[in-house]
């Protein structure tokens, strides 16, 4: 028998988004791209023995939390709350993961330097 098996790590990387977040005119109007990481660890023996989705925790599921937050009415003005956002979401909708990490990714900022994107990143555990 194994013993401390640490939780699984099930990770989503690079999933794009087109949204209209942003303190700027430009970007609420015309909207950019953006890309959002997850990564949700959980006790995976059920789904690993069973080779059920349903004891899982299904990225799929995890993915529509993430769209309905990333598309709601109301645009966010900083990624930091889009990015909290979506990393409370993940813990209230799927009580499996003891820990997330969300990353939010801006591509193509309007501004007047040339950067590759810019990034939020934020981690949360249960208690206990």
């Amino acid at each position: 028998m194994v013993k401390n098996l640490q939780p699984m790590k099930l990770t989503v990387k690079n999933a794009e988004f087109y949204g209209y977040h942003g303190v700027k005119n430009e970007e609420r109007t015309l909207g950019g791209k953006y890309q959002i990481d997850l990564e949700l660890y959980y006790n995976a023996r059920s789904a690993v023995i069973s080779d059920d989705v349903s004891d899982s925790v299904n990225y799929e599921e995890a993915m529509y939390a993430v769209d309905e937050i990333f598309n709601a009415e109301e645009p966010y003005n900083l990624i930091e709350t889009l990015c909290y956002d979506i990393l409370t979401a993940i813990m209230e909708r799927f009580p499996l993961v003891v820990k997330a990490t969300v990353r939010v990714r801006k591509l193509h900022i309007p501004i007047g330097q040339v950067i590759g994107y810019v990034e939020a990143e934020q981690t949360i555990s249960r208690e206990g």
